[in-house]
């Protein structure tokens, strides 16, 4: 059954001289950009103008789950560097030494940072004017005198303004170079994952990537013709990993996980700008600009316009409600008109204030049309509802237990530890976002001409057990050219019995058709979501 929509809140209304500011400051940004494209910004694979140019800061994904085998921690996974083909040396893959890496948290709803994680990185040869190779033999070990490039960063946690270095030049994994070269990287890979003060553990190195999809999807949606889906565009690829795991009280809203569960996550790539001289300082000032953002998968993709991509991406989260043309997208996307106009399924009526719910404040009863408590700020119990605003963050709650058999489908099969409620390695983001946009979040009932999606429903190896989950870099090329072996990567109809339950391909659809995604939210494995019963 459909869900009734829900009246316009004043909580919710947008300040239009915000917005007037807000776009008048983005289209002042713009004309920046044109004259420092260093300055630029994007995310996701590839997928702004600007940031195609500028690899090392380009994020890939960010993944935010409550971790599988350790319930009371959570695991944080964000990645770089899209494409990384296994063979592309001499050089390789290293992340930015003029770039700080960052993944945040905001606990309280107000679009601000208030844990910050903060990689930076150093670059070290052993041997640079004698050499060219990346390693001169065998690497056995991360201080193997064979790895001649080598990379060591700090860690720097900043919680209320005040910053602490926990790890000070430590290694990271190097990129896999081969197996003739490096036979165990599991060794490596173990060495570069570092324990942390006060609980948790780091990694930060090479893996494989973890997302799957057919971008060719971008070839005018197939062209009309679904049946060419069905190829992982990034199997076989690379990408550079942080992961992060740190018990929950250390995110929560005044330290209580129990009280505060919901927490607001993404991440950040800023680069060390233009050197400004002044001769009436004795030392020159660089400044740090941001220059990638990525919270929910796909969003500066396909929602945002091109005009505003990069730009997009230098904004705060507390300052994205103030933006016309980016709240314009979200509530009258573009992405279902195009579907409309290829395949004939009509689009959504707009305003899509389920899109808004969804990207913007979190799922909750009093937030919009999708009737559930999930993962809105305005949950946490502690939470200041009038410092709430609208940001687009990927929005975990930490209370919902790990799923023992998770779902692809995540929270619209009523897998409530799945996307949109945070984000799993496993969980298949292009299948649920085409669901969502088409409006099967509220309705209840997922399109059936779109059921199938991409018809890539697994990545092409399994991920891991344990932290940091993501699973070993490949070394086989993918370029094998146009008469080359088919390269490697399973058929992606096979099923991942470790994300996804036996049978339930054939029957979330006509579990999902029954009943509204509220009741699913509120009603999965005996698990309930209450409302917090305070006013505003």
């Amino acid at each position: 059954m459909k869900l009734p929509q829900a009246r316009p809140r004043s909580r919710r209304v947008l300040d239009q001289s915000l917005l007037v500011l807000g776009a008048t400051t983005l289209a002042a940004g713009l004309g920046a950009m044109s004259l420092a494209p260093g300055i630029s910004a994007a995310s996701s694979h590839r997928e702004a103008p600007l940031i195609a140019g500028d690899p090392r800061a380009d994020n890939t994904d960010v993944y935010a789950f409550t971790s599988p085998d350790k319930a009371d921690t959570v695991t944080m996974v964000a990645n770089w560097i899209p494409m990384e083909e296994p063979n592309g040396g001499p050089n390789f893959y290293a992340f930015g030494d003029d770039l700080r890496y960052n993944i945040k948290v905001d606990n309280d709803g107000d679009g601000n940072s208030d844990v910050t994680y903060t990689w930076r990185f150093r670059n070290s040869y052993r041997d640079a004017a004698n050499q060219f190779l990346y390693n001169t033999g065998q690497v056995t070990s991360l201080n193997d005198p064979d790895l001649n490039f080598r990379q060591f960063y700090d860690l720097v946690v900043t919680t209320g303004g005040k910053s602490r270095t926990v790890l000070e030049n430590v290694p990271a994994a190097p990129s896999r170079t081969g197996k003739a070269s490096m036979p165990n990287y599991t060794t490596l890979r173990n060495q570069a994952t570092l324990n942390l003060p006060g609980g948790g553990k780091t990694y930060a190195g090479q893996a494989e990537d973890p997302f799957f999809a057919d971008l060719r999807v971008f070839d005018l949606l197939y062209g009309g013709d679904l049946s060419e889906r069905g190829q992982d565009t990034l199997a076989g690829y690379n990408v550079n990993t942080i992961a992060i795991q740190v018990p929950k009280r250390q995110l929560a809203l005044k330290g209580n996980s129990s009280r505060n569960p919901v927490i607001g996550i993404w991440s950040t790539t800023e680069r060390e700008g233009v050197t400004i001289s002044d001769s009436r300082e004795a030392r020159h000032k660089k400044d740090w600009k941001q220059v990638s953002r990525l919270g929910n998968p796909l969003v500066n993709e396909v929602v945002v316009p091109i005009k505003y991509k990069d730009a997009f991406n230098t904004l705060n989260p507390s300052q994205d409600r103030t933006v016309q043309p980016v709240v314009d997208k979200v509530l009258d996307p573009i992405l279902p008109k195009l579907i409309q106009r290829v395949y004939g399924i009509p689009a959504p009526a707009t305003p899509r204030r389920d899109l808004f719910e969804i990207y913007l404040t979190g799922i909750c009863k009093a937030c919009g049309p999708i009737q559930a408590d999930l993962n809105a700020h305005r949950l946490n119990k502690d939470a200041n509802l009038k410092k709430i605003v609208p940001a687009e963050e990927l929005r975990l709650n930490t209370a919902v237990p790990p799923t023992v058999r998770p779902n692809r489908l995540g929270v619209l099969a009523g897998d409530l530890a799945g996307f949109p409620n945070g984000r799993r390695l496993a969980d298949d983001v292009i299948d649920i976002s085409l669901q969502a946009v088409e409006g099967a979040a509220q309705t209840g009932v997922l399109v059936p001409a779109l059921a199938d999606g991409d018809k890539v429903n697994t990545n092409e190896v399994p991920f891991g057990n344990t932290f940091p989950y993501v699973a070993l870099p490949h070394t086989k090329n993918v370029n094998t050219g146009p008469n080359g072996p088919e390269r490697n990567a399973r058929p992606s109809s096979v099923k991942n019995s470790a994300a996804e339950a036996p049978g339930v391909e054939a029957t979330h659809a006509a579990a999902i058709g029954g009943m509204g995604v509220g009741a699913l939210l509120l009603g999965t494995g005996g698990f309930r979501l209450r409302r917090r019963n305070k006013n505003g």
